[in-house]
């Protein structure tokens, strides 16, 4: 919401000295989000002055038309006589009253002006347009042209009030008060102890039966509709500058009389309303709800079909507005414009002011992606009581303005309802706040509001109409918080009970995460929302069960309507989006839910709000969520170790995704089983199936290698990133936190190698276990050292595995008998598992 400082000075008697950052710090101590000041004007310096066109000629002979005009100054550049200024805008003509920059002035944004030639000729200054005074849009895109009666030589930076400070206000959606000057001036108001000239306090005309016919058939969603009729409106009345320049200070684009007068009345009393031509209007005006299929045309020339939850404003033909949102384009006003083409300039309005709920309004203006600023204000909360005040206004600024004529006839549709009362104690607010304000303070302020307030110990608290979002007593506590000062708020700390903190798992997570950063991850949340269509990208069968997603019933966007059942999506996404703005060495890890629908979908049951759910409620609303284990991934991509003067550095590939996998376990003090895989987005042979063992059986919990070629380029990755992504939640089940002491032989330790040649197809890791099982429990450790294929020598489809195997025993010295057995044990128990054979 923008608020002139100049219009807010009307309501409310500011010191002289008071700037618009003074107001703003005000506000904000108020709890109202005044987000800038801008300073309108701040580098314009004159002389600006009305000038009255008297020559036009044209000048040929270039790419553009240029004009080359005399105008009437008056006095105001010394001398008296015309002035000459070359200009290429078309829209003025002989006669016409404009707005003239002379030589030494300096226009918004240090544009300084000069006497100087152009097109042939010598131009003394310049006529300006809108744009070039920082005004806004007026809706010409060209010169301004002033009205006849301007008065040459006045000053036109007083005239168009180019000079003044806006406040832009970040209005929350519980204060739709604030969405209008009256609203921002009772905060004002407030915050510097001043009275408040209510603009809405206006003598109004009681209903009557001559006025405009008018049915209301849903209270519900309209319980208060008011009409008033002007007539005889002059076809030629034009919106005044001053009403321009406040509607181009807020925001808003002057159009027509009828129209400005009722958005400049909708800002400052935050009432929207709607002006009917009276003659296209046919029959009774009706407040309904749309039947299923009807279609309408609203003022933005869009045809829309309706649906059934939608509230219209209707005649005898059908619906003509969507109440709350946009008028119709069979009643639009018609202003003398049109009359100039052959059409008939509207002379006779009928002024609608109603009061529409909140929640329908809010929902017509998303069914058909249509906010306006009508809509914002009755989604938010708009006073009903300011109903016939606003028509009010409405009808004596066109009496005013445009030589109109109301009519005596009063319109007021009335829902029959009661103002909304809180009880309160007393010293709520000082609970609340933990600050004694004592009663006459919670009292005062609360009146300043404007709440009525009774009682002693315990409050009765009527509350105004225009604060809707004042439902229950804590909302009466903030009201007295925010008005005494957020800032004089004591700070204390909050005393957590002994003997709770993080739970186990929490504890992990974090471990998890601590050593994924130290090995060089950098953590990368990212939201649970993905497309279906990522599944194809990544390669996954038809039948993948990570296929079977939890589609969401409103998605924040239909391009991700399902909830993720891997962790690699948005972190691919991610990689991709950095590698794309320069960083190509990226290392990013995320820990986060993925969602599983279970066989058996279940309905949630709406639970009661007026106690706690019991044991059984909660249980039941469990069984309804989808499965969501804890996954950990990780994606890398360009250089592993940076080339340097300490050598050549090395990029990420498939065995730095498997470390990252034995990062994770070592913290979850899991056993991982690492051997090849095939799956889905892996590379077929350079991936690496994860397995852990559960209750006596092996499982797969994760995958880690290099992505598939067709997976990079379908998501556009850089060229051999890698991926791993584990279930965590099953690493933590089989874990093992508790710390384990290494144990330290004082005997020395009995190495020795040994070479196997195997097939080709067979896994390293199969090698690797039969051995540690063969060798027994003086096998200390096993390391796998070199990986040697020759045909020549090993033969078409073999290969060479050689192990460095260290034996100890605690409480002795090995012999070379027995290490040389033990060897021997392990050997044996290979060559009959996997058909290994000695090298040699």
């Amino acid at each position: 919401m923008r608020v002139p400082l100049s219009w807010l000075r009307e309501y409310v008697d500011l010191p002289a000295t008071e700037t618009g950052r003074d107001v703003q710090a005000k506000l904000i101590s108020a709890g109202l989000e005044v987000e800038t000041v801008e300073h309108l004007g701040a580098d314009l310096k004159g002389p600006l002055v009305v000038g009255q066109v008297l020559t036009v000629e044209e000048l040929k002979g270039f790419k553009k038309p240029i004009r080359f005009c005399t105008v009437d100054v008056g006095q105001a550049n010394g001398t008296g006589e015309p002035q000459e200024i070359v200009c290429g805008a078309r829209n003025f003509a002989v006669g016409d009253k404009v707005v003239v920059v002379l030589p030494g002035a300096t226009l918004p944004g240090g544009f300084s002006i000069s006497a100087r030639k152009t097109y042939g000729k010598v131009s003394h200054g310049m006529i300006c347009s809108s744009d070039e005074l920082g005004m806004g849009d007026d809706g010409t895109h060209g010169i301004i042209v002033l009205p006849p009666e301007t008065e040459v030589g006045t000053d036109a930076v007083e005239l168009l009030e180019l000079v003044d400070e806006v406040l832009d206000i970040a209005v929350t959606a519980n204060r739709g008060d604030c969405l209008s000057i009256r609203g921002v001036a009772r905060e004002t108001a407030i915050a510097y102890g001043l009275p408040l000239r209510d603009p809405a306090l206006l003598d109004v005309p009681g209903p009557n039966a001559f006025g405009y016919p008018v049915k209301v058939s849903d209270p519900a969603g309209c319980d208060r509709f008011t009409a008033r009729t002007v007539t005889g409106l002059s076809p030629e009345a034009r919106s005044p500058i001053w009403l321009q320049r406040r509607l181009q200070k807020v925001g808003m684009r002057p159009i027509s009389l009828a129209v400005d007068v009722t958005n400049y009345v909708m800002m400052e009393l935050g009432q929207p309303l709607h002006a009917y031509d009276r003659h296209q209007v046919q029959g009774t005006i009706g407040v309904r709800r749309a039947q299923e299929g009807e279609k309408i045309v609203t003022l933005d020339g869009v045809e829309r079909k309706l649906h059934a939850e939608d509230l219209v404003i209707t005649d005898d033909r059908g619906p003509i507005g969507l109440a709350g949102v946009m008028g119709g384009a069979d009643t639009e006003i018609a202003d003398h414009d049109v009359s100039a083409e052959g059409g008939a300039a509207t002379t006779d309005v009928v002024i609608e002011a109603a009061h529409f709920d909140q929640v329908s309004i809010a929902r017509t203006a998303r069914r058909h992606k249509l906010s306006s600023e009508a809509s914002r204000r009755f989604e938010r909360g708009v006073d009903p009581q300011a109903a016939a005040a606003a028509a009010q206004r409405t009808v004596d600024l066109l009496v005013l303005l445009a030589g109109g004529t109301a009519e005596a006839g009063v319109t007021e549709v009335v829902a029959p309802s009661a103002p909304h009362t809180i009880t309160m104690a007393a010293d709520h607010p000082d609970k609340v706040a933990g600050v004694a304000y004592g009663r006459e303070t919670v009292v005062r302020r609360l009146q300043e509001v404007g709440c009525d307030v009774y009682g002693q110990d315990e409050l009765i608290v009527t509350v105004p109409s225009w604060r809707p979002d004042l439902t229950d007593p804590n909302d009466l506590a903030e009201e007295v918080i925010r008005l005494e000062g957020y800032e004089n708020l004591p700070s204390t700390l909050p005393r957590p009970p002994a003997g709770r903190g993080l739970t186990g798992r929490q504890r992990l997570h974090r471990r998890i995460g601590r050593a994924l950063a130290g090995a060089g991850y950098v953590e990368a949340p990212n939201y649970p929302f993905v497309s279906e269509q990522v599944f194809d990208q990544l390669g996954l069968d038809a039948d993948d069960p990570a296929r079977r997603v939890v589609k969401l019933v409103n998605p924040l966007s239909d391009e991700e309507p399902a909830l993720r059942t891997s962790l690699l999506p948005g972190l691919l996404a991610a990689l991709r989006r950095n590698d794309g703005r320069g960083s190509h060495d990226l290392a990013l890890f995320e820990t986060g839910l993925v969602f599983q629908p279970r066989d058996t979908a279940k309905v949630a049951a709406d639970l009661s709000v007026d106690r706690r759910p019991s044991t059984d409620d909660i249980a039941a609303l469990n069984a309804a969520l989808p499965d969501q284990p804890r996954h950990v991934a990780v994606v890398m991509a360009g250089a592993r170790e940076q080339a340097g003067w300490w050598g050549k550095g090395r990029p990420a590939d498939w065995a730095d995704a498997v470390e990252a996998a034995r990062t994770v376990a070592r913290e979850a003090g899991a056993e991982l089983g690492i051997r090849k895989g095939q799956y889905g987005p892996w590379h077929p042979g350079r991936c690496a199936e994860l397995t852990a063992t559960v209750d006596g059986a092996e499982r797969v919990v994760g995958h880690a290698g290099e992505l598939h070629p067709r997976v990079l380029k379908a998501l556009g990755l850089p060229g051999r990133a890698c991926a791993m992504e584990l279930d965590l939640d099953v690493l933590e089940r089989i874990g093992d936190t508790v710390p384990q002491a290494p144990s330290i032989s004082t005997f020395p330790v009995a190495t020795q190698d040994v070479a196997l040649v195997v097939d080709a197809f067979v896994p390293a890791a199969d090698v690797e276990a039969a051995l540690r099982e063969g060798a027994g429990e003086l096998l200390e450790s096993i390391r796998l050292f070199d990986v040697y294929e020759n045909a020549e020598q090993l033969g078409e489809g073999r290969k060479s595995l050689a192990y460095a195997l260290r034996f100890r025993a605690d409480d002795r010295t090995l012999t070379v008998d027995e290490a040389s057995a033990a060897r021997e044990a392990a050997v044996a128990l290979a060559t009959d598992r996997t058909g290994a054979v000695l090298r040699g």
